[in-house]
């Protein structure tokens, strides 16, 4: 931590030596529409819209030129994370490939040598997207209005919970504020990293001037609930929700480089360039180059991956499929486009997670059974998978870490991942499921046939993977359904925990310490395989399960990760963490390691042809985008 902190610092204090004369003397360019309103009278000159010390973005290839429109396409409102990580402008930021912890919004901090205050400095003269200044009355508000306020933030945001109590948020000026923990904090940089961000609720900043208006602190109480009985919101904080969300409402200003003008229901979502976005490229060229990014509403990833092989849209790096692979290698001439192939940090695509906190107590007490997963997992012919659904291109692999990253354990990404189903079945065995229904599905102690249905969302290689899991369990005796629902519902259904099994991705391996997600259930919807557990830990007790066992170990050993200073021990404790999961197997895997693939249109430009493609690195976003240009 205090490595990291130094390397920030160094990498401030030498940017600030070297550039601040060359920023002070620079020349400022915009785009010509910016020109033309300045011009007007209707916007202040590019010197007074930027920060004294913008931040300069080195192009991937070579300066750009204004103007054009990013297409692109989405499959709706569950889909905007892929909008989000092309938008979120986080206090700190990872590099490509998540090695190093770099400057952002925040220009550096500093730690304690107890690891439990930490000193934060914002990038003096950031605006937001209308033009007022970014500055930590955005902290304090996001901190003392948003979140300890129980009817907008129920359940305090976690990360910012060290040995069981709150965070103290405190004002230091204008552009500094401290943070301050019971306990020591040894993963605080790096959650500054990855939450460090606009989401509400559990943001570490947010609009104040915009939001204000919503919020009773600052406006009267009946006046308050008129205009949230005026906009159809029974509360005022579901009105307040609908205001704060960069989704929902094209008047929260932000601080990215595009802002949103038309929103859904619309069937294109259209981003315009924010004429206070505060990076510059190294000839003073104000970024974004381009005017706007317009979003289609696409019926589902099979549309989408059909636009891309026509050359419909100019760059899509989410919902590629890499079934598609020689489609779009063939199809490049014909749909003036190239292929890239980003690293993926994906340890297993897709992910399998049987529900240890299943409703039904009898098929509860299966799952839980390590045994039952160890079945499920032997009977899983992944070479035929890797051929018949990732063309050769992955990686046969027990769901774990990558190799590359921390913590990768060789024993973990080979346990129980060989294909043998006379393994597999003499597990179930030796369970005592050994009766058999008339179909020749085995019996579940009480006597019902033991089905599973598993809960999939129809993306990248889910679906076809799945119609061979059913074949591969239904050979060992368990019967299968396939339920492929559409994101929001897939989301609520296995939040309600309706589901036997769920499916998803493995990613967030870049790094692993960042983000947890897939290692540690810690709230609903962050736990497919232990939801009600998930949600003994995410409330600190008060609803859910409490576990017990290893996975109770597993809760224990993260909670003191999470405090722990020293690298050495926190490195001690993150095996203890991977040799429990390569015991218990609570993730079962398939086929990993998969390039992602990445359609780009010729004139499509400054897209990096090397970068490692991960949810913690906010892929695309790591990108830089607002670096993108077209060539004209």
């Amino acid at each position: 931590m205090k490595k990291t902190s130094m390397a920030i610092a160094l990498a401030t204090a030498l940017l600030t030596l070297g550039s601040t004369a060359a920023l002070a003397q620079m020349k400022y360019n915009e785009a010509p529409q910016l020109k033309a309103l300045v011009a007007a009278g209707e916007l202040p000159p590019v010197e007074e819209r930027l920060p004294p010390e913008p931040m300069v973005i080195q192009p991937a290839e070579e300066i750009g030129e204004y103007g054009g429109t990013w297409r692109r396409g989405w499959l709706g409102v569950s889909d905007r994370w892929g909008t989000g990580k092309i938008l979120f402008e986080r206090l700190l930021e990872f590099n490509w490939n998540g090695t190093e912890v770099l400057p952002n919004v925040a220009t550096g901090w500093e730690a304690s040598a107890d690891g439990k205050v930490f000193t934060v400095h914002l990038r003096p003269g950031i605006k937001w997207s209308d033009g007022d200044p970014f500055d930590t009355e955005d902290i304090r508000f996001a901190y003392e209005d948003v979140m300890l306020n129980e009817d907008l933030t129920p359940n305090f945001p976690g990360w910012l919970i060290a040995g069981g109590e709150r965070a103290v948020i405190e004002i230091v000026d204008d552009y500094s504020f401290r943070i301050r923990f019971a306990k020591p904090y040894g993963l605080f940089d790096i959650n500054l990293v990855i939450r460090g961000g606009p989401h509400i609720p559990g943001a570490l900043y947010a609009p104040s001037h915009y939001l204000k208006q919503f919020h009773p602190t600052y406006t009267e109480q009946d006046e308050l609930d008129k205009m949230a009985k005026d906009a159809n919101f029974e509360f005022w904080h579901q009105l307040f929700n609908h205001k704060a969300d960069w989704v929902q409402n094209p008047d929260r200003p932000t601080i990215s480089a595009w802002m949103m003008t038309v929103g859904p229901p619309a069937v294109q979502m259209v981003h315009e360039r924010n004429p206070y976005y505060w990076k510059v490229d190294p000839a003073g060229n104000q970024l974004p180059y381009l005017d706007r990014k317009v979003t289609t509403l696409l019926e589902n990833s099979e549309v989408l991956n059909l636009k891309l092989a026509a050359g419909e849209l100019d760059f899509h790096f989410r919902h590629v499929r890499l079934t598609n692979a020689t489609l779009f290698l063939e199809g490049r001439d014909r749909g003036d486009y190239r292929v890239l192939r980003w690293a993926s940090a994906d340890g297993a695509s897709p992910l399998i997670m049987p529900n240890i906190s299943n409703k039904d107590p009898v098929l509860r007490e299966i799952i839980s059974d390590r045994r039952f997963r160890y079945a499920l997992s032997l009977a899983i012919d992944r070479d035929e998978m890797n051929e018949l659904v990732h063309s050769g291109l992955g990686k046969p692999r027990q769901a774990s870490l990558i190799p590359g990253v921390p913590y990768y354990s060789e024993e973990w990404e080979k346990a129980f991942a060989d294909y043998d189903p006379e393994r597999a079945e003499a597990y179930l065995d030796e369970m005592g499921l050994t009766e058999r229904d008339r179909d020749g599905f085995r019996l579940r102690p009480d006597g019902k046939t033991l089905a599973l249905t598993i809960y999939l969302s129809g993306w990248g290689p889910g679906v076809d993977a799945m119609e061979l899991i059913k074949e591969y369990w239904e050979d060992i005796g368990v019967k299968v359904a396939l339920n492929n629902a559409e994101r929001s519902l897939f989301v609520t259904s296995t939040r309600a925990n309706e589901h036997d099994v769920g499916i998803w991705g493995m990613d967030r391996h870049a790094p692993v310490i960042a983000d947890m997600y897939w290692l540690v259930p810690r709230a609903p919807g962050y736990g497919i395989w232990a939801n009600e557990y998930a949600k003994w830990y995410g409330s600190g007790g008060t609803s859910g399960e409490e576990p017990t066992g290893d996975l109770r170990r597993l809760y224990d050993l993260w909670d003191t990760v999470k405090v722990t200073v020293d690298a050495a021990e926190r490195d001690r404790l993150m095996n203890e963490i991977i040799a429990l999961h390569a015991k218990n197997i609570w993730l079962i895997g398939t086929v990993g390691e998969n390039p992602s693939l990445v359609i780009v249109k010729n004139n499509f430009r400054n897209v990096p042809e090397r970068l490692v493609s991960d949810n913690g690195l906010m892929t695309p976003g790591n990108a830089e985008p607002e670096q993108f240009f077209i060539r004209q």
